[in-house]
């Protein structure tokens, strides 16, 4: 499968991070930014048919860009060369096999990336794993939606949820999931699943973690409330803090009260409870 490598030109941090926001709504697989450099992986075949939207978008934006074709690659090999496992508020570790395993941690996870999201690089991910560590999940059963990597629903479990469904549209998320869910031994409690909301119908969750984008969440939270009992819990990312008042606005309309937000980096995550 072959990669676009769209690099765009930026002044600084904060401007990386909202052209991510403002990417993540065409499927764009990966972020990295580099020293005033943003790289933005997608699949060829994606990018061709979102390519006028996006440099569109750009230009409009004054930014300087240019795209190199990346030829299908051993992807675990450069991850290896670039991958670093982080720390979260000192009781999580996210890592990929090669590195030295932290039995010192309460939570020591296994995340061979690929191409999918969910490294615990992005401030969004960071903000969720957070927002679960702070969860009560003794023998709750969870939605991990947009799932990516599955770090998220591996996290759940590890500190107590009974069984995850992780759910994700992409192939490549999907096949990615099923190997970090088997390298953390939790194939019994994490079920992963390729699709979008349409999968929720008549399902039931106690809590529903949903890292994605504005639009998606908008589009997609009444089927998330609609899996949940009056208490369930909603935690969503994937947004910039200015997007708080709208996502808060259409929560309320679906019986969802405000529990308060966490932030990092301009990002946000917010967490609902259902009445």
């Amino acid at each position: 499968m072959n990669y676009i490598d769209l690099n765009i030109r930026t002044n600084d941090s904060e401007q990386s991070e909202i052209f991510i926001a403002q990417l993540s709504d065409w499927p764009f697989d990966s972020f990295d930014d580099q020293e005033g450099v943003l790289h933005a992986y997608i699949r060829e075949t994606d990018f061709a048919a979102c390519r006028e939207e996006v440099e569109n978008l750009l230009q409009e934006s004054g930014a300087s860009f240019g795209t190199e074709l990346i030829a299908d690659r051993n992807w675990n090999e450069v991850w290896e060369s670039n991958f670093e496992p982080i720390e979260v508020e000192g009781r999580c570790s996210i890592r990929a096999p090669f590195h030295v395993p932290r039995p010192d941690l309460p939570f020591d996870i296994v995340i061979m990336p690929k191409m999918a999201f969910g490294t615990g690089h992005h401030a969004t991910t960071q903000l969720m794993v957070e927002e679960i560590l702070d969860m009560p999940l003794d023998e709750l059963c969870g939605l991990d939606m947009g799932s990516g990597t599955a770090v998220l629903s591996i996290l759940a479990v590890k500190k107590g949820a009974a069984r995850m469904d992780a759910i994700d549209i992409d192939q490549w998320a999907y096949a990615n999931s099923r190997e970090n869910i088997a390298a953390n031994g939790l194939e019994d409690r994490i079920t992963p699943r390729q699709g979008d909301a349409s999968l929720l119908a008549g399902r039931r969750y106690d809590f529903v973690l949903a890292n994605i984008n504005r639009n998606i969440l908008l589009a997609d939270m009444d089927a998330y409330t609609a899996t949940l009992p009056a208490g369930g819990r909603l935690v969503m990312s994937g947004i910039l803090e200015a997007d708080i008042p709208c996502i808060v606005e259409k929560a309320g309309t679906l019986g969802l009260d405000f529990g308060g937000k966490r932030l990092l980096k301009g990002w946000a995550a917010v967490r609902f409870t259902k009445n």
